[in-house]
């Protein structure tokens, strides 16, 4: 992290963000091979931009190969001078919520799912019908006063279970003098506390102790036995992450969080807490059980899991991703502790309930619950987190235990596709850690489900290679939900067809292939590529600036050959007769130079045009191909490529 806030000001260059536009390091994943995926908020002339947030991908040698983008660039506001005041914005926002605002809203940039504005973030907080707590960030227009957006602080698990019945299990404790505690030693220093039937978020409540290091019951009858499964439950989860992920707590800075029981009065939910980095459970009432079973321990703590890499929203497709790793990540709990007396299943909080055969949620066939979905459309998106988590969940089954009827531990699951296709499953661990990646590398906080499909597919294939049996598999589960993506298995560079000499010619694997100027071969959406995601881009700084992209290969002998390339030239100039920007088409031989064509802001169009260019003086030769942008000190020209061809005939 250091080394990419050392780094800052060059990546901000390369991608373009504007002079007001500055980075923030958030969270840095490195590959053994030098590879770095670095997660970046953004700030506009200092202010937070929400919805702002990147995810930089670069390879060894710092080279840059891609960004996911959470919000288009550029970000920019014509103003940061509110004209409703701050007080006003934090009394709409109580209004608009019906819960009491705690003041000093802070001025922000809102650009999540919206065209970037200036407003008010203002924190509201409250509870709910059941008594648990809500706190929610709400965003309003500072120019016009509108209701822009809310976030949720507080993410609810569907609250139902009952007490946690593991068995004899071994917990690690922490002897203090003559008493023992329960921390974790192990596991970051892990505590497990009694709410003592307080409602405050933020109060630790009290440390459980205990003389001989026997520690409850089995029976709700002791305070302890609520302590045990949290405490059991916050281990599995570590050893989860630790073992399949390689990620050290629920940050990967290798710090706990602390759990506790007991919360207010026969509350039938728990939560997990950002500003405490902490995990609540209620008893439950008359429909559940404590709600301390594994599965809701594990997806609960994985809220937190979410929050520090993507930071998926809690709304729209984003929510149901935000919801549905949460319940990956609770099943796979479930299934580490390989536990006889809660064997891992793909049912969701089917301990707690007080009646037999009750669940919260199903992954194999998410709708069964009569609820959540299966497939995805353009109307997931409205549905709450908890019902729309249904299509990521049931791509994650399809994925680890493929489609049709199968007993897993001791229940039934049944999977069908939405496209009616077949799909084998690859097992669990495989799913689960293409999830991860995807998650820790790839998502961003406005994540849709299609986007995650092709992340997920390309997480496969970092991790698996492009034509294995895992990204195959990868991509027919997330068709098999009704998902479409541009991200194919197969060799990631298809071999050149139609008689191109180049290779990658479309630029679709990244840099591969071709030497440039760095950012110079992007996917980012602030541009347009004719085909596929990638392209090249060349200037549009504004700014004295140099670009190019080159290639070295043989041109067989032969009567002619011709280079063609799909060019579009978008320029800031205004003049009709002064090439100020020029990008030029040059042939590197020999030591010498030629410039075959010049296109210049005098070419400035609305789309894509076919150009091409005369290389037959080079037949029998190995020369570069080199595509070179040349910006002046003022007013933007963005030279964008797509689609080279070099042929003979």
């Amino acid at each position: 992290m250091a080394r990419a806030r050392a780094e800052r000001p060059g990546t901000e260059q390369a991608l373009r963000l504007g002079e007001r536009v500055h980075l923030v390091v958030k969270d840095v994943v490195a590959d053994t091979d030098g590879t770095r995926h670095v997660r970046y908020d953004r700030t506009f002339a200092g202010l937070p931009v929400i919805g702002g947030d990147l995810v930089v991908h670069e390879g060894p040698g710092r080279r840059l190969s891609g960004v996911e983008w959470s919000t288009e660039r550029p970000v920019a506001v014509a103003s940061t001078e509110a004209t409703v005041a701050p007080t006003d914005a934090a009394a709409r926002s109580a209004r608009a919520t019906g819960l009491r605002d705690t003041g000093a809203p802070r001025k922000v940039v809102y650009a999540v799912q919206h065209r970037p504005v200036l407003a008010w973030e203002t924190t509201v907080t409250g509870t709910d019908a059941e008594g648990g707590p809500v706190e929610s960030l709400v965003y309003t227009d500072a120019r016009s006063g509108r209701l822009l957006g809310t976030d949720e602080v507080v993410k609810h698990a569907d609250g139902t279970g009952y007490s946690q019945y593991s068995g004899t299990v071994t917990l690690k404790t922490s002897l203090s003098g003559s008493t023992y505690q329960l921390t974790d030693a192990t596991r970051g220093g892990h505590r497990t506390h009694d709410a003592n039937g307080s409602t405050s978020q933020t109060a630790t409540g009290t440390l459980f102790t205990d003389a001989d290091n026997t520690w409850g019951n089995g029976s709700t009858s002791s305070r302890q036995t609520a302590a045990v499964d949290a405490h059991y439950g916050a281990a599995v989860t570590w050893d989860l992450y630790r073992d399949l992920f390689g990620r050290s707590g629920i940050r990967g800075d290798g710090a706990a969080a602390y759990s506790k029981v007991h919360y207010g009065s026969s509350y039938e939910n728990a939560f997990w807490y950002d500003p405490c980095f902490c995990m609540t459970y209620g008893d439950g009432g008359s429909t559940l059980n404590a709600l301390t079973s594994l599965d809701v321990a594990g997806h609960e703590m994985s809220h937190g899991l979410t929050s520090s890499t993507a930071g998926l929203v809690y709304s729209g497709d984003a929510g149901g991703l935000n919801e549905a790793t949460s319940d990956v990540m609770g099943t796979m709990v479930e299934f580490k502790a390989a536990n006889s007396s809660d064997p891992g299943d793909y049912y969701i909080g089917e301990k707690i309930y007080r009646t037999s055969g009750g669940y919260l949620r199903r992954m194999d066939n998410p709708a069964a619950d009569g609820a959540s979905v299966n497939c995805w459309s353009t109307s997931t998106a409205g549905l709450d987190p908890h019902y729309s988590s249904g299509v990521g969940n049931h791509a994650f089954y399809l994925m680890a235990e493929g489609s049709g009827t199968k007993t897993i531990g001791g229940r039934t699951h049944t999977s069908s596709t939405c496209n009616g296709t077949s799909v084998t499953g690859i097992g669990r661990d495989a799913a689960a850690k293409i999830w991860y990646r995807a998650l820790s590398a790839y998502m961003t906080s406005t994540t849709t489900y299609p986007q995650a499909a092709g992340y997920l597919v390309r997480a496969a294939k970092d991790l698996y290679g492009a034509s294995s049996t895992q990204c195959v598999t990868t991509l027919a589960a997330w068709k098999g939900v009704s998902t479409s993506t541009s991200e194919t298995c197969g060799t990631s560079t298809p071999p050149p067809t139609g008689g191109n000499l180049l290779a990658n010619p479309g630029f679709e694997s990244a840099a591969v292939s071709w030497s440039a100027t760095s950012g110079a071969i992007t996917n980012a959406t602030g541009g347009s590529p004719r085909s596929g995601s990638w392209y090249a881009w060349l200037d549009g700084y504004g700014a004295a600036h140099t670009d190019y992209v080159q290639q070295s290969v043989a041109v067989p002998a032969a009567a002619r050959a011709t280079l063609s390339l799909y060019l579009w030239v978008a320029s800031d100039e205004t003049t009709t007769g002064t090439a100020y920007d020029t990008l030029k088409v040059q042939v590197l031989s020999g030591g010498t130079t030629s410039t075959l064509a010049t296109y210049s802001n005098l070419d400035k169009g609305s789309g894509y045009v076919l150009r091409t260019v005369d290389l037959s003086a080079f037949t029998g030769r190995t020369v570069t191909v080199k595509l070179l942008g040349v910006e002046d000190a003022s007013l933007g020209t963005s030279f964008l490529i797509d689609d080279v061809v070099l042929s003979t005939s």
